[in-house]
């Protein structure tokens, strides 16, 4: 493990390094103070939620008041399922969350307000208009569609990673019609609706060049994937290489949503396995231990946990409900861009304390590359002291008694078994 962690970092030196190889967004660069507001959740898009873009640019004044940069909207074209995740006409942004015209001017609401626009791309794999293979708007014929596809249509080459079977799979390997039937549609499509970053839907089913040439095509100003794999608690290293390793072949040019980090705070939040949050190197265990730049951590998504309410949405991989404020007491604390989900602050009523830790990780200057000493790891407590450009922030998460040792601290917000102080 030593000499793949070895070969990591030097990799990232090089590429760092070297514009030639890749193009890292600039809010990825390092020493980030980004903070990434998921937009929806999964019923955004649906009859209890109408007019979602609408509701969304009512609360742009808040959400830049509450101090996040960048927001991370939903898949933004026409789709067969209203969650837009079966992409049809990637050309008609006319969908369920919205028309066209409400989705260019809640983009340019929270643009104006200095809070940047990322799109969620959804390109492994595309579904017909009438059928199960008639792409149109764009038209791509079956030769866009990989040849080991289950619908036996396709006339492409072969996948170049995991199938889906919920759409045709697209063969990123041709150039004429997917690759820049694309890259068309991000400059010229998205890119004018003000879309300035990517987040791309399930990596795991096409390789990582493609994500990179399409980040770099798009000048993606920030772009991060969703490689959500297993993860084995007794194999957590191997799990985060993987998360490196995809980083990697992008040439660097997208970050990945830290799912290793995901896992273990289920786990801690569920079992009080709080030493899982620690490596053996006495780092965080998560991919913020390697590679925090690149890593994009959050509490839960439209996907892992439930929507408006405990218990409704997607929760296929929720962290306990009782205890989401001290997953944002960990992640917003940390080095890594922490991500926060929209139904917490506006359905769960979690926007003051919410707000209270990103107004402490403002002020003390916690960036995505903050030094983080861990002070305790051990069952049913973990705590750190994490260095800011400006000042310290220490935390404790868990049932256990802690303080920082010393003088100077001073308690920024508290809840149930959560603490964060500042000096």
């Amino acid at each position: 493990m030593k000499k793949s962690i070895i070969a990591m970092l030097a990799t990232s030196v090089v590429a760092l390094s070297n514009p030639a190889l890749a193009a890292t967004p600039p809010a990825q660069a390092g020493n980030s103070s980004a903070v990434l507001l998921q937009g929806f959740h999964w019923n955004s898009s649906s009859a209890r939620s109408p007019n979602w873009y609408n509701t969304l640019q009512g609360n742009v004044g808040e959400l830049k008041t509450m101090g996040f940069s960048h927001v991370w909207f939903p898949p933004p074209s026409d789709s067969a399922a209203s969650q837009g995740y079966l992409p049809r006409q990637l050309n008609n942004l006319n969908s369920a969350y919205g028309s066209s015209a409400e989705l260019t001017n809640v983009v340019r609401a929270f643009t104006n307000s200095g809070i940047k626009a990322v799109a969620d791309v959804v390109v492994n794999h595309r579904v017909g208009t009438t059928g199960w293979s008639d792409f149109t708007n764009p038209n791509w014929t079956t030769y866009s569609i990989v040849n080991n596809d289950e619908c036996n249509c396709g006339l492409g080459s072969a996948d170049t990673a995991l199938g889906f079977n919920g759409g045709r799979d697209l063969d990123h390997r041709n150039v004429g019609e997917v690759q820049n039937g694309i890259t068309t549609w991000l400059n010229y499509t998205l890119k004018p609706v003000g879309f300035t970053g990517m987040r791309v839907d399930y990596v795991r089913g096409f390789s990582p060049s493609y994500v990179g040439q399409y980040a770099n095509a798009f000048n993606a100003e920030f772009c991060v994937g969703e490689l959500w794999n297993d993860l084995n608690l007794n194999n957590v290293d191997a799990h985060r290489q993987e998360i490196m390793n995809w980083i990697n072949g992008t040439s660097n040019s997208c970050g990945a949503f830290d799912f290793t980090t995901k896992g273990l705070l289920n786990d801690a939040l569920a079992n009080g396995n709080y030493w899982r949050l620690k490596d053996a190197a006495g780092k965080p265990q998560g991919a913020i231990g390697w590679w925090p730049a690149m890593a994009v951590t959050f509490v839960d998504n439209h996907d892992t946990g439930p929507s408006e309410s405990c218990g409704n949405g997607q929760n296929h991989w929720a962290v306990p409900c009782g205890s989401v404020m001290q997953g944002y007491a960990y992640v917003l604390s940390h080095p890594g861009i922490p991500t926060v989900y929209y139904p917490h602050i506006y359905n769960w009523g979690l926007k003051t304390p919410i707000a209270a830790l990103m107004a402490a990780r403002r002020a003390a200057g916690v960036t995505s590359t903050s030094p983080v000493a861990i002070q305790q790891a051990v069952q049913g407590l973990y705590a750190a002291v994490v260095t800011g450009n400006t000042r310290q922030l220490a935390m404790k998460i868990g049932p256990n008694a802690w303080s920082p040792a010393g003088t100077g601290w001073v308690l920024q917000t508290s809840g149930s078994n959560y603490a964060v102080w500042m000096k």
